[in-house]
């Protein structure tokens, strides 16, 4: 039986699934680029019986419940400050919302006990034998692993690896985003408030735990660029630009930009990988079917991972049978989910002032939000089989 499972990324669901395969006698490593885990972040969520079910079964639902945030309302106002359009906290928080850090740390906790967790380090090279898979890395010493996962998101370190260049999995849909910390000079209570302009969003929120500190959220449309995503400058630039010469608050917003330590920039894009696996090496979570915003991709990583570790289980060995059932049980569940990733950038930063004023009037009718939010519930399902009965039974 393959029991010497490599997994990239420490963040969602790398530790999902080390924690799932350690239930299942595996020995999981996971490797990860950061020096420890990242704390804080933007809200995740949450929503529907499949995620929910997930989590009970890890044991973690409790915990999620004890910390989330109940969610984040959000303001739309114009340049001077009037409100023109606002959104409930259960519009974008589902069923259940935490901080992304508070959820990797609590994964992190869960699946250490039977899991090497190394980080401040990554995968540069990965050679398949006839009976595993011989791992390079940047500072470890190479060594060998029955099964490599790749679980390192849209920008897959694995897939690129294993797979082939990002360009031929990845696609651009349209718009770019980016979050920093700053003081919360605002004095912001609970929520968010943003300001738009045609094909911009503008916003910002006090932090979820502690008041002196607040949030920027920016999204822009701009086709895809060529740029360094180690290069913090060179973010800053491009950010400072889309936005260069907007009222309301974004001139402050930008001079605390120039300030932040740390920041996230990404494109929103989406990932469609033709096949989840290749010989011993496999990919879970946004690696396979991503969507940088509103894909509902943090709750299917987690989903994926706990089916991907059982399939493993029952297989007793059998990893090209097990990924193959992997990936028909989960592709049209995480493509069902990834769509939603399709209409963000759009809803967030509608590329025209009609557009903004279609967005605003329609979901300031309260028969009209309260459909939306009707809608968001019907989710794409899956029919989760209980491993550990399986595995109960066949062990009998």
């Amino acid at each position: 039986m393959s029991k010497k499972v490599l997994i990239s990324g420490a963040s969602i669901a790398g530790p999902a699934l080390a924690y799932w395969l350690g239930c299942y006698g595996f020995q999981p490593t996971v490797v990860e680029l950061a020096p420890a885990l990242r704390d804080g972040g933007q809200a995740v969520d949450f929503r529907g019986e499949a995620h929910l079910t997930v989590l009970e079964r890890m044991g973690v639902l409790t915990e999620l419940r004890r910390i989330q945030t109940g969610g984040s309302p959000i303001r739309f106002v114009n340049e001077h400050g009037r409100t023109l359009l606002h959104l409930p906290a259960e519009f974008a928080g589902g069923d259940v919302e935490v901080l992304r850090g508070d959820l990797a740390r609590v994964l992190y906790e869960h699946s250490r006990r039977h899991t090497e967790y190394i980080f401040g380090d990554s995968i540069t090279g990965l050679t398949e034998t006839a009976g595993g898979v011989q791992v390079t890395f940047r500072r470890s010493a190479p060594r060998e692993f029955d099964l490599v996962i790749g679980a390192d998101g849209l920008h897959s370190n694995v897939r690129r690896l294993a797979f082939g260049p990002e360009e031929s999995f990845v696609r651009h849909l349209g718009y770019y985003a980016a979050t920093w910390q700053l003081p919360n000079y605002l004095g912001f209570g609970r929520g968010s408030v943003g300001y738009n302009a045609p094909g911009r969003l503008a916003s910002v929120g006090s932090d979820h735990r502690d008041a002196a500190k607040a949030r920027a959220f920016f999204v822009f449309a701009a086709p895809q660029a060529a740029y360094d995503r180690h290069d913090l400058e060179q973010q800053k630039a491009l950010i400072s630009k889309a936005f260069a010469g907007l009222g309301w608050e974004v001139p402050r917003l930008l001079d605390s930009l120039k300030q932040a330590p740390e920041l996230y920039f990404d494109s929103i894009s989406r990932a469609d990988v033709h096949a989840w696996s290749a010989g011993r090496i496999g990919l879970v979570g946004d690696a396979a079917c991503g969507a940088t915003i509103g894909g509902m991709g943090t709750g299917t990583g987690v989903v994926a991972a706990y089916v991907l570790a059982g399939e493993l289980a029952l297989a007793n060995g059998d990893h090209r049978a097990a990924f193959s059932r992997y990936e028909n049980a989960m592709r049209g569940y995480a493509q069902g989910c990834q769509k939603g990733g399709n209409r963000t950038g759009k809803f967030l930063a509608p590329g025209t002032t009609i557009g903004l004023r279609i967005r605003n009037g329609l979901l300031s009718r309260r028969s009209l939000l309260n459909w939306t939010l009707k809608e968001g519930q019907k989710i794409s399902t899956i029919d989760l089989p209980d491993y550990r009965s399986q595995l109960s039974r066949l062990n009998k």
